[in-house]
């Protein structure tokens, strides 16, 4: 319990070093999350389909099944948060597990303050939104959100989003025609906290108009100002 009686928040840890995933275990448990354990892929797929966490930290180098088709496998029927683990230096993984709908990266060896850091802020944007009540569907144009859901249709047509495309999304379509810059992106949907790679944001939009735009290299509705940002452009 936290929070003055809350429920904890349900968080899965999947690692294949047992010393480390036993202390992200103590650690996180110590700030108050329930937190369960697996050390390969296929126990971290058979868990995240049969259980309600409200969050996934997973490494990408896993036996069994690798982290990146963990992802991918999840996504195809959950939008849980993931913050994926890579190894230093390893920018194309990085990069995949944003093309397969990860959240967020940390490079290893990392501090556990940032883990946490990360965490929080993903936590606390999921918190909020759910907690949106003033409008609870927004039209657009051709969309509809619904905050409360976090349902997107476009024309009618339901589209799955992950976390942070929503996010995007509806910062975006909240602020029509505003450019923002990448960093001004990564401070609002990541939080503050998060010192990352602007191309984190970069993935994250062609992800998410590969799901919304007819022709993704011709997009309508995210434009690009080019050596600025993005911005929505409501048909």
């Amino acid at each position: 319990m936290r929070d003055g009686g809350k429920m904890s928040e349900k968080i899965l840890v999947v690692d294949d070093e047992p010393i480390l995933l036993k202390g992200l275990k103590f650690s996180l448990e110590q700030d108050g999350y329930n937190v369960e354990t697996a050390i390969d892929g296929n126990e971290a797929f058979e868990k995240i389909i049969n259980n309600n966490y409200e969050l996934v930290v997973l490494d990408l180098m896993l036996p069994e099944i690798d982290g990146l088709e963990v992802c991918k496998k999840v996504r195809e029927t959950s939008m849980v948060p993931i913050i994926i683990l890579t190894a230093k230096g390893d920018d194309s993984s990085k990069v995949l597990g944003l093309e397969y709908g990860a959240d967020d990266y940390l490079t290893k060896p990392f501090n556990i303050l940032e883990l946490k850091a990360r965490i929080k802020a993903i936590l606390r944007r999921v918190q909020v939104n759910e907690k949106q009540t003033a409008t609870s569907v927004i039209n657009a144009g051709d969309f509809s959100i619904n905050t409360l859901g976090r349902k997107v249709s476009v024309n009618g047509r339901e589209v799955n989003l992950t976390a942070k495309e929503f996010d995007l999304l509806l910062l975006l379509v909240m602020n029509r025609d505003k450019v923002f810059s990448r960093e001004e992106l990564l401070e609002t949907i990541w939080g503050y906290e998060y010192f990352g790679d602007v191309r984190t944001v970069d993935v994250h939009i062609r992800r998410l108009r590969e799901k919304i735009e007819k022709n993704s290299s011709q997009p309508e509705y995210i434009l690009t100002k080019w050596g600025v940002g993005y911005y929505f452009k409501q048909k």
